[in-house]
């Protein structure tokens, strides 16, 4: 329960932000766009590609690695697997001799799969704290400015309760302790390595509220943990993969509000919230597939077409706090497959040309 602090704090903020997108930049100065999909890169093809790379018109991207015995760390961070910084040295090698200009904004990946580490096994929990430790300290070490922390679970429900209470006897009330003392560890171990990390959450408080599709009960105590806990340089950005498919302004309009004034009644930390949280937003270029089936030829086919996509991201830009991700399935931007120019042009002018 939130303590009468908090409530104070809580009815302060909501009557400072009753007109919420007044704290949001309209320009575009120091907006920034970062690419992820399909042909999300490792250490080695950055190393190689990165001059044909930085001629698209992002400013950083978000990438994988894996070690020398080609497992991923990326994908195996939240397993039984351990890993060790030598296991890393190839990639981390690449990852400083690559001459990184216009990417200044690279975030590595990190996944919440596969999933199957029981929360009350402190044990089995120390690998997990390792395994992010190891990808904390290469990110530091490397220039990276944080991760891009995928919590969609792929693997084990570990966020659902109904799951985790299966076979056992502890009640959910146990559950939310534990998993918020998690939250705290986990941000704790990072922070140790990576002190002014910022980290960009594909899902955040919306997720596991009672009236979502996507409802996972006990994502809540986790971040309220990681709120808990985080240092004071520590940015977290609700990145809001729900905006997918917006083309409307009061789509982001009330997504912003949501992230920043609607999420302070359900978190345990509002005050901590209000400091370290900012709003970010995607978008997928190729979005429903199955549908539209993505045309490189006859771009009006697309659910974005190319003047939809202008003005898509040019709305993100201007209503988020820094963060616009795009993301695709079909269409790759470092080989440039299925990529009409007109997608190309139409990200630059909303971006770069400025």
């Amino acid at each position: 329960m939130i303590q009468i602090k908090h409530k104070l704090f809580l009815l302060i903020m909501l009557a400072v932000c009753a007109i919420p997108l007044a704290l949001a930049d309209k320009s575009l100065e120091n907006k920034k766009v970062i690419e992820w999909g399909w042909d999300e890169p490792d250490p080695k093809f950055m190393r190689e590609n990165i001059g044909q790379m930085e001629q698209m018109p992002f400013d950083g991207l978000v990438f994988h690695i894996n070690n020398i015995q080609g497992k991923s760390l990326t994908r195996e961070i939240w397993g039984h697997q351990r890993f060790e910084m030598d296991d890393f040295q190839q990639a981390l090698a690449d990852l400083k001799s690559t001459k990184f200009h216009r990417f200044t904004e690279r975030f590595l990946r990190v996944n919440v799969t596969p999933g199957d580490v029981d929360w009350f096994d402190d044990a089995a929990w120390k690998v997990v704290l390792n395994n992010f430790g190891v990808a904390a300290r290469i990110a530091k070490m490397s220039g990276v400015k944080g991760f891009m922390f995928d919590t969609e679970q792929y693997g084990n429900k570990l966020f659902a309760y109904s799951q985790l209470s299966k076979g056992n006897a502890k009640s959910y009330s146990e559950y939310q302790l534990k998993i918020r003392q998690r939250g705290g560890e986990w941000i704790q171990e990072i922070n140790h390595w990576f002190p002014d990390i910022t980290i960009l959450l594909t899902y955040g408080y919306r997720l596991p509220q009672p009236d979502s599709l996507l409802h996972r009960e006990v994502l809540t105590d986790f971040l309220n943990g990681v709120f808990d806990s985080c240092s004071d340089k520590t940015i977290i950005v609700d990145a809001w993969e729900s905006a997918y498919a917006y083309k409307q302004i009061e789509q982001y309009k009330t997504a912003y509000d949501t992230i920043k004034i609607k999420a302070l009644e359900w978190t345990d930390s509002p005050e901590k919230y209000h400091k370290h949280i900012r709003a970010g937003f995607g978008i997928m270029m190729d979005y429903d597939g199955r549908k539209f089936h993505w045309d490189a030829n006859d771009v009006a086919k697309n659910y974005f077409t190319p003047i939809e996509f202008e003005n898509s991201v040019r709305t993100a830009l201007q209503t988020s706090d820094k963060y616009v991700w795009i993301y695709t399935e079909q269409p790759r931007w470092w080989t440039n497959q299925k990529l009409p120019k007109d997608y190309i042009e139409a990200l630059m002018k909303a971006h770069i040309e400025k």
